[in-house]
């Protein structure tokens, strides 16, 4: 994949909040391919050694409906961001973006591991990246960051919306009946009708939809090939 837009990733932490407020300011959270038409979806996530110290990538691209993995990649980089709520990317973002300049085919759909628009700032990891490569994407993230909603019911594609001072962010998703939900929002270039039907249709029997399921085990695969048993997920919170 061609990364369109870049820049530095080795910036202070108030740097970093005023280049989010800058980029959040550019995200499209309108438009994005018909789910019905959507052929490749890619999946992004990262894991970390014990410690902290290394940094696992992995993009995984699966095909429509099927969802069988058509191209993996992956990435490793020492970490040269501290953690810091909300700033995720910084920590994150090279090693994704250098996994996903290994990728050949284009996907239709970018789904994360995090937040989208859902972020203090408007500019989780999906938003971000997404930007950057200019291609639709969405966050599903685990957990709430901002904002409140209401448990969706029990089965498979309920939702209930995000909220934000009275604004919706995002939604609420039962990707399986009486599971956990996850919290989609829009990233890029994608309307949060088009977000949830995607996740939906990426959903297949867990909490978490394949493109990044596949992601995880992957970036997990990658660490246990270097040598490290024990692997922390550093979650966007």
């Amino acid at each position: 994949m061609r990364i369109v837009h870049s820049h530095s990733f080795a910036l202070a932490p108030e740097e970093a909040v005023r280049l989010q407020q800058e980029l959040a300011a550019k995200i499209v959270p309108a438009g994005g391919p018909d789910p019905a038409e959507v052929r490749f979806v890619a999946g992004a996530d990262a894991s970390y050694t014990k410690g902290g110290g290394t940094i696992s990538a992995a993009v995984v691209v699966l095909k429509v409906p099927e969802l069988s993995i058509v191209e993996r990649a992956w990435a490793e980089l020492a970490v040269g961001f501290p953690y810091i709520p909300g700033l995720l990317t910084f920590r994150e973002g090279p090693a994704l973006l250098e996994a996903f300049g290994k990728i050949r085919a284009k996907p239709d759909v970018i789904l994360f591991d995090g937040q989208g628009i859902a972020h203090p700032r408007g500019l989780g990891i999906a938003s971000h990246i997404g930007l950057l490569l200019e291609t639709p994407s969405i966050g599903v993230a685990k957990r709430l960051l901002v904002g409140q909603a209401d448990e969706p019911g029990e089965k498979k594609g309920s939702i209930r919306p995000i909220r934000k001072n009275g604004e919706v962010i995002g939604m609420a998703v039962r990707t399986k009946d009486r599971v956990r939900p996850v919290y989609v929002s829009v990233g890029h270039r994608i309307d949060l009708e088009r977000a949830v039907a995607l996740v939906l249709k990426t959903a297949r029997g867990y909490r978490l939809p394949e493109p990044t399921r596949a992601a995880h085990r992957y970036a997990n695969e990658i660490r246990v090939r270097g040598g490290e048993r024990d692997v922390q997920r550093t979650l966007e919170e």
